[in-house]
């Protein structure tokens, strides 16, 4: 099994940045791609980035250009670098692991306000 750890939530002003952490343990040699999902209130949860073995990336189109996703290989922690958030970026943020199966961490809250 995998477990993911985030952090580095919390509240920013729109025009701000942000980083957010997944520490990944376990059994981490099992993982194919890892990435973040968000969900706003009252809205489904979306693919924000995806960054693959490979380090191939994948961005929705809403965050192209602000957001990069990376990875310390030998810290086992994906990184979600936020800039220029806005409001609408408000969100709770859900890293994953695909795995043969998905692996989500416990949410971290991002609060943009403007």
């Amino acid at each position: 099994q995998v477990q993911l750890v985030e952090s580095g939530g919390g509240l920013v002003q729109a025009g701000g940045s942000l980083r957010l952490s997944c520490a990944a343990s376990g059994s981490i040699f099992s993982i194919n791609a890892m990435g973040w999902y968000r969900q706003a209130p009252g809205k489904q949860r979306e693919l924000v980035a995806s960054i693959t073995n490979g380090d191939s990336t994948n961005y929705a189109d809403s965050v192209k250009g602000r957001f990069t996703i990376s990875r310390d290989n030998a810290k086992n922690t994906v990184y979600l670098q936020m800039n220029r958030v806005k409001p609408e970026d408000t969100a709770v943020y859900y890293c994953f692991a695909l795995l043969s199966y998905a692996a989500w961490g416990q949410g971290t809250l991002v609060t943009v306000s403007s």
